[in-house]
This record gives structure tokens, C-alpha cells and sequence, in this order.
């Protein structure tokens, strides 16, 4: 149930709403925003959440007979899956607007631009999961050998800035979707 006047829990559960909202509305603009601010919003904090669970917790150190601990976006399948949600997306919203007629952006302004334009669809989801991978597994890694090496103090910083560098991929990550969407929908 929600209070008049917001107190802990459902304060900060408005403003990572307002936050998202923000997002969506920055990027898609007043017309649109509203029927995208569930997918950017799942994005976001699903991807903040996963990031975090890796930077907090040196997972790696915990070994298992078969496998590894690690947060779910240092799995380059989880990163993939994401990208091509996101692609489906925004060939969604491209489609739900325009219809078949979707597809001229291929050719406009010239169709010389037709393989150069489908490239572009190619590479927009590898970008978005390599970018979210890498960053993930490089903090990941560099907080392992770290703590391996010097136990406690001195990956300190490092994992603050694991958790910092965590959020903004979310962020970005996020931002880039809604971004594709708003390109599609132009």
C-alpha cells in the first residue's frame, strides 16, 4: 500500500521510477514513452542488479567442482539474450508504427546504403553485448587477482568502483535500447 508522504522503501522505489521514466522519456520522446517505460525499466534493473551482485561479492573466489560463481551479466549468453530483446524491440516498435513500410529505411536516401543499413542491424546487438561483457568480466577479473594477491583493504576501491562502473553500464545499456526504439519509431 502506498503512503501520501513516501518513506524509505517506497521512496526509493518512486524515485528509480521517476529515474526510468526519465530515461524512456528523454529518449523516446512524450508520445511514445509511456508503452516502453516497462521493457527500459525491466532492462535497467535487471542489468543494475546483476552488476551489483557481481561487484559487491567476489564470487569468483568461491570455487565449485564443476563451473563458477559470477554475476549474470559476466555470461556472455546473458548479454546476447539481452541485445536481442532489444532487437526485437525495436523491430517491434519499427513495425507496430509503419508496418512493411518499415523496411524502406533500408533504402533511403539511396539504396545503395542496403548493405551498410543491414550491417547496422547486425551490429547494434553485438556492440551492446560485447560493451555490457566486457565490462563486467573485466572489473570481475580485476577484483579476483586483486584479492587474491592482497586480501581485504586493497580491493576496496576497486569494488567501489566496480559498483560505480556497474550502474553506468545499466544506465547505457538501457539508455542505447530506448535510443534504437526512438530510431525506429521516427
Amino acid at each position: 500500500e502506498a503512503d501520501r508522504i513516501p518513506h524509505s522503501w517506497q521512496n526509493f522505489m518512486e524515485s528509480a521510477l521517476d529515474f526510468i521514466v526519465d530515461i524512456a522519456r528523454n529518449q523516446l520522446g512524450e508520445s511514445f514513452y509511456r508503452e516502453w517505460i516497462p521493457f527500459i525499466g525491466t532492462l535497467f534493473l535487471f542489468i543494475f542488479g546483476c552488476n551489483w551482485a557481481g561487484a559487491v561479492i567476489p564470487w569468483k573466489l568461491i570455487e565449485l567442482p564443476e563451473g563458477e560463481f559470477a554475476a549474470p551479466t559476466n555470461d556472455i549468453n546473458t548479454t546476447v539474450a539481452l541485445a536481442l530483446l532489444t532487437s526485437f524491440s525495436y523491430f517491434y516498435a519499427g513495425l507496430s508504427k509503419k508496418g512493411l513500410g518499415y523496411f524502406k529505411r533500408y533504402v533511403n536516401p539511396i539504396p545503395l546504403l542496403l548493405p551498410i543499413n543491414i550491417l547496422e542491424d547486425f551490429t547494434k546487438p553485438l556492440s551492446l553485448s560485447f560493451r555490457l561483457f566486457g565490462n563486467v568480466l573485466a572489473d570481475e577479473l580485476t577484483v579476483t587477482v586483486l584479492t587474491s594477491l592482497v586480501p581485504l583493504v586493497i580491493p576496496l576501491p576497486i569494488m567501489l568502483l566496480g559498483i560505480f562502473a556497474g550502474s553506468v553500464q545499466a544506465l547505457i545499456f538501457s539508455t542505447l535500447a530506448a535510443a534504437y526504439i526512438a530510431e525506429a519509431l521516427e
